[in-house]
């Protein structure tokens, strides 16, 4: 009996404590001109641990279900454990009933200023400020993981964004880039104010059409995840009307473009000119892809 309970103690508890991302970290120092310098290799490896082996929510997951995300952090300056550096986060999640995946997420932060010190522990407490680096790492993966759910439900990321939000607060004591209303629209405040701004509802209900509704059935229905799809495009115009230039928006379109144009490109023929006209109209800066997209 004893026996028996032990074994499903440790059986629950693994369940209790798995891991939802598979990250990959790659810290480049080559501006830095000092790459030979051990503490870039010890920060890979640290904030991949505190990424990896950290328990962020409640769920259980098998590891096909686990966000895959690359984390690149660019390092042009270092002296006495201060880093001048830009961050760039990508995620994905798996497209249901393929072996593929689609890209959730992808930004790059430029306002990515920190101190670290080789060998030094990097915990997330989210009622402690530690460091900006633990900071802005947890923050980055608790928004993936608000997307990734809002791409499952409607709406379906609101508690991690809010957890992300507690971050943005605490951080602000700091003073540091990026947390501050001042810090401009490109910052982490700014995303994550928008991700939970009302006129930002609608930006995330389409997230859930474009990937439950759209790319999860194109296994059993191409026309029908495609068709759904346009109707999510034509709900991020919307958005876009109202608030134009917004960074949710530009981020949606540096990680779908390529995406977008394969899916609306291939398949069973639908009526695209007014989701073409969409396109160019909330993403110019992807003109020559859409131009070539042939339904």
């Amino acid at each position: 009996m004893n026996i028996k309970f032990t074994f499903l103690l440790f059986f629950f508890s693994l369940v209790s404590f798995a891991q939802e991302f598979n990250a990959n970290v790659t810290v480049n120092a080559e501006q830095t001109g000092r790459t030979k310098l051990s503490i870039f290799k010890t920060l890979e490896s640290a904030v991949q641990d505190l990424i990896n082996q950290n328990t962020w929510t409640d769920n259980s997951l098998e590891n096909f279900e686990k966000i895959d995300c690359n984390i690149f952090i660019n390092v042009s300056d270092y002296s006495s454990d201060n880093f001048t550096a830009t961050i760039q986060v990508q995620a994905s999640r798996p497209v249901y009933g393929s072996t593929t995946s689609t890209p959730i997420f992808n930004i790059k932060d430029n306002q990515f200023n920190f101190r670290y010190s080789e060998f030094q522990p990097l915990d997330y407490n989210p009622n402690t400020f530690s460091s900006n680096l633990v900071s802005t790492i947890s923050f980055y993966m608790y928004t993936i993981l608000g997307f990734d759910g809002d791409t499952f439900a409607p709406l379906g990321g609101s508690a991690y964004h809010e957890e992300a939000n507690l971050i943005v607060n605490t951080a602000q004591q700091s003073g540091g880039e990026g947390w501050l209303p001042s810090s401009g629209n490109q910052s982490r405040y700014r995303l994550n104010a928008d991700l939970l701004s009302n006129n930002f509802t609608k930006y995330r209900q389409a997230l859930y059409v474009y990937h439950r509704e759209g790319l999860d059935v194109m296994y059993q229905d191409v026309e029908t995840g495609k068709s759904k799809i346009v109707e999510a495009i034509q709900m991020l115009k919307e958005v876009n009307s109202a608030r134009p230039n917004s960074i949710l928006m530009r981020s949606f379109f540096d990680a779908k473009s390529d995406e977008i144009k394969n899916v609306l490109s291939g398949g069973p023929q639908i009526s695209i000119s007014p989701v073409l006209s969409s396109l160019k109209s909330i993403a110019p800066l992807y003109n020559k892809k859409w131009n070539t997209i042939n339904n």
